[in-house]
């Protein structure tokens, strides 16, 4: 590779790199309140930075949106491709899903899926179809588990319907009224999807030292965005 093409590489990545920071200083806001209500200099404001600056980057709010989409099916999309060849991979398969559930909950809220299929209907579109996607690959993970005597007989479009829960449980009225903190939450939600799932004979196939420190990161991150 040529150095003007490792230069040019360099800027694209940078330019994206930056863009990414700004979306994400916004998504505590969009996913309670939506973008459409916003001008763009009270975007520019939730970003930290000047009206022109921001405009370097995103010229219009569906742009911005279509950025936030993009990474989400992005997010969605990260599964792991290789084959459950050992129990020990629907171990980390079962952590990585837990992982991905947790923050789709938390980022994709109704109210933003809501906007999207109102005022974007592109965005809407594709991210709905990223998650059917994903949906269709959980069942598979779970018919194969089921098929390899590693998980419960269970249904497991009932499972993948559970996960919705979360929603409710990580809600400031329900960690109130119940007086938890969202670490018991995720770690109450892990250990009941994990019971459910593996066969006794099987649940040493789960290393919890893994999961436990992605808990926290998550429990922390969710917590700072709540109030």
């Amino acid at each position: 590779m040529n150095k003007d093409n490792t230069k040019g590489n360099a800027i694209v990545d940078k330019h994206d790199e930056t863009r990414k920071r700004l979306v994400f200083k916004l998504l505590p806001y969009v996913r309670k309140n939506g973008i459409q209500s916003l001008r763009m200099d009270e975007i520019a404001k939730m970003m930290e930075v000047s009206r022109a600056t921001l405009y370097k980057y995103f010229s219009t709010k569906e742009e911005i949106m279509g950025y936030v989409v993009n990474s989400f099916v992005e997010y969605i999309n990260e599964m792991m491709e290789d084959s459950l060849d050992t129990d020990q991979r629907f171990g980390l398969r079962f952590q990585q899903l837990f992982e991905q559930s947790v923050l789709s909950v938390v980022y994709i809220t109704e109210v933003f899926v809501k906007e999207l299929e109102n005022s974007y209907p592109e965005h809407f579109d594709r991210l709905q179809e990223a998650m059917k996607q994903r949906e269709q690959q959980v069942l598979a993970f779970y018919e194969e588990g089921i098929a390899k005597g590693i998980f419960h007989e269970v249904n497991p479009k009932l499972l993948i319907r559970q996960d919705e829960l979360l929603r409710s449980l990580l809600e400031v009225k329900y960690l109130m009224e119940n007086q938890v903190t969202v670490s018991q939450v995720l770690h109450d939600y892990y250990t009941l999807k994990k019971v459910q799932l593996f066969t006794q004979e099987k649940m040493n196939a789960v290393d919890d030292t893994l999961i436990a420190a992605k808990i926290e990161h998550l429990a922390h991150k969710i917590a700072k965005n709540l109030y």
